[in-house]
């Protein structure tokens, strides 16, 4: 199951290639568990964006219950 993160606004470029963001699957891992998150990337670099919202809000939640398990 993949979970889809991606922002309203998709009007990002990679600073370093210059190249539009796309929605790509990535993987993410934490205390041994993997989760396929749709992210915007670069397809160039393979750099994700991970929004503050994001990391501060829904992957910190996440991060709580796999360490009080």
């Amino acid at each position: 199951m993949s979970m889809s993160f991606l922002p309203e606004d998709m009007n990002w470029i990679c600073r370093p290639c210059g190249v539009k963001l796309q929605p790509s699957t990535v993987e993410l891992s934490y205390l041994g568990s993997v989760f396929s998150v749709e992210l915007p990337a670069c397809p160039q670099c393979g750099a994700v964006l991970i929004s503050e919202e994001l990391a501060t809000g829904r992957m910190l939640q996440v991060e709580q219950l796999l360490e009080d398990k």
